[in-house]
């Protein structure tokens, strides 16, 4: 840099990195801090307990139960949502054959895609009182009435979707992947409309299917964008606090029946606000932290790979 250019960028830096070190960094100093005492949130007094709160979280069924639900969602969340909007895409970008033997999307693609992205538009708490009104466990709830209209449930006893320990947590994973499906399909459509039509038109040439198609050409190259989903659905997999404590029953903060949907945030929430735990609370918390911060790492290096270009 020239004579006097450090100090000009210096100058421009110092403001947003000291916001940033405010208003990001020192809330988890903070929290660690406090993670480490009896805090009980509205007392200015505490005393410091070291790392009793870790002890004792680990010695938490419940909180321990919220860890592998949250595996749980981290796993089937991010799969099921990448492989439905790619392949919508695909069908959108890539499916149909044109007039001129060419290669197109299926017929109608472009309202198929505003149906698709529409879910996307509404907020969690919009979603959470659409769902609620369709898992309701009785006749007037949408999917039991149809299945009650078609035979295959009897209607004085319905099917108890938010409040059967075996449904409830597939009952919210289809939620988010209803939700998600439209923006990643928007996503990859995307990305799918800068790769050259040559390409799959050579394919077809060569006798290639949609399957090969897609897995041989459509996949490739658009690994990039699929690494950037995983990471995006894993993180919102370790979260679920919206859904969770809004549609499912539990004191304070959702997480029934029984704490069978319980999540880490919804246990968090419940031990600071509810219990007066905030000590407590914090180490979950930091906990949380470490956890999604390892779960993005293992998502780029698990699916990191040479890049190919066209």
């Amino acid at each position: 840099m020239r004579k006097g250019q450090h100090r000009f960028v210096a100058g421009f830096l110092l403001f947003p990195v000291a916001l940033y070190l405010i208003f990001v960094i020192w809330p988890y100093v903070q929290t660690f801090g406090y993670s480490l005492t009896d805090w009980k949130g509205q007392s200015q007094t505490f005393e410091f307990v070291g790392l009793d709160n870790y002890t004792a979280l680990f010695k938490d069924d419940i909180f321990m139960g919220a860890i592998w639900h949250n595996i749980l969602f981290l796993v089937f969340i991010p799969v099921i949502t990448i492989l439905l909007a790619l392949f919508f895409a695909f069908m959108l970008n890539a499916g149909g054959r044109g007039r001129s033997g060419g290669v197109s999307g299926v017929a109608g693609s472009k309202y198929y895609g505003v149906v698709y992205f529409f879910p996307q538009v509404l907020s969690l708490a919009i979603m959470a009182v659409l769902f609620g009104a369709v898992y309701r466990s009785d006749g007037g709830g949408m999917l039991n009435g149809v299945l009650i209209e078609l035979g295959l449930v009897d209607k004085s006893n319905p099917v108890e979707w938010l409040n059967e320990p075996d449904l409830v947590l597939w009952a919210l994973i289809a939620v988010v992947v209803w939700h998600g499906v439209g923006f990643y399909l928007v996503l990859f459509s995307a990305a799918m409309q800068s790769i050259p039509r040559d390409v799959y038109e050579a394919a077809l040439i060569d006798g290639a299917g949609r399957a090969q198609s897609f897995f041989r050409i459509t996949l490739p190259l658009l690994w990039d964008s699929v690494q950037t989903a995983w990471v995006y659905l894993g993180i919102a997999a370790m979260d679920m606090f919206i859904l969770v404590s809004t549609m499912t029953s539990g004191r304070g903060y959702g997480g029934g029946p029984d704490h069978a949907s319980e999540v880490m945030s919804t246990v968090m929430m419940r031990n600071f606000l509810v219990y007066g735990r905030s000590g407590y609370a914090c180490a979950m918390g930091v906990v949380m932290l470490l956890l999604t911060l390892i779960v993005s790492v293992v998502m780029l290096r698990a699916t990191r790979r040479e890049r190919i270009e066209f």
